[in-house]
């Protein structure tokens, strides 16, 4: 398992690329598959990948049934893989989508590249691991593709002449305060693909044995937001039930665009919070970004089920963002 630290792409997006880029030094013919739209019950959200060679083998997902071995079948057979990238429909029709194990009345769009070098693939994968977020555009017209920045982009994008997709780096959770209840989740948020980094600057604090694939951080707490927020996809959640501690995380916090904002503690304590951040000058507006007390509503006290119902707020929101940036945009 790669580290973290060396790992700033989503973990399935770069597995696929770094697959495809090992299958073309080794001479390989290779394709790759991007979902460019869904509708219905479909399985796989807008930007899924998968890569594939002539000798049967593919990596990713793009369906949660058939559709990959259809397609792997078809590559081999020699129906996919033109010189220009195609876009294909599978479960246009109800017999179609039963066949093909997709849920009734799903359908999927699918593009096929046949990739022509490792070259390109490897100059993406290297600006990746350089940590940047990268957006891969490929002219539907030529074939051409093409890498640029992508802040501020929507992960995928889908014109008449073209389809982009974003990629890198992970989503990150920021977790200030360590102790049991950050362990569980940071455990959590690693079996889904969080990038975690754990920051707790007391001195007096007794560690106990670090997690592997945990970064720590014995820096300042807003130092620490600052330094992390710097980055897209970036969570922050305090957890010190100390209000010096949390409170610089969370005026570091709401400077930033870290996409969630959260704070452990009772009601009465985040009421308390709401006023002094108040007469510090931030906004009603600002205050109502941190979910405090953070977690959905679950009726528990186990540090577990807390964990759970933090990491469940926390990826609800990445989730609603992710939706929203998939949606293929197709201008009037």
């Amino acid at each position: 398992m790669t580290n973290p630290e060396q790992d700033p792409a989503g973990a399935a997006d770069l597995e696929v690329m770094t697959s495809a880029a090992e299958w073309l030094r080794a001479g390989r013919r290779v394709a790759l598959v991007t979902v460019i739209h869904t509708w219905g019950s479909s399985p796989r959200p807008p930007g899924s990948l998968l890569a594939m060679h002539d000798g049967g083998r593919f990596v990713g997902s793009v369906s949660g049934g058939c559709v990959e071995s259809d397609l792997v079948a078809r590559f081999q057979a020699g129906e996919l893989g033109e010189p220009l990238p195609t876009r294909i429909d599978y479960g246009v029709d109800r017999r179609e989508a039963g066949r093909l194990g997709l849920p009734c009345g799903g359908r999927l769009e699918l593009l096929v590249e046949e990739l022509a070098a490792a070259a390109p693939i490897e100059r993406l994968l290297q600006r990746l691991q350089a940590g940047e977020l990268v957006a891969r555009r490929v002219c539907l017209e030529t074939g051409e593709v093409s890498l640029h920045g992508a802040a501020g982009r929507l992960e995928l994008e889908l014109t008449p002449h073209a389809v982009s997709k974003v990629f890198g780096p992970a989503w990150q959770l920021l977790l200030v305060g360590d102790g049991q209840l950050a362990r569980y989740l940071a455990r959590m948020a690693l079996m889904l693909d969080y990038r975690v980094t754990l920051c707790d600057p007391r001195g007096e604090f007794a560690d106990p044995p670090p997690q592997a694939g945990v970064r720590y951080l014995r820096q300042m707490p807003d130092d620490a937001v600052r330094r992390l927020t710097r980055e897209p996809r970036c969570a922050v959640v305090t957890l010190t039930h100390d209000p010096r501690q949390d409170d610089l995380a969370l005026c570091a916090a709401l400077e930033s665009d870290a996409f969630y904002i959260g704070a452990l503690g009772s009601t009465r304590s985040a009421a308390a919070r709401c006023q002094r951040l108040a007469s510090l000058g931030y906004s009603t507006e600002q205050i109502a970004r941190i979910h405090a007390p953070a977690g959905l509503p679950i009726g528990s006290k186990r540090p577990a089920e807390i964990a759970l119902s933090i990491l469940a707020q926390v990826t609800a929101r990445r989730n609603a963002l992710s939706a929203a940036s998939r949606e293929p945009q197709i201008p009037a």
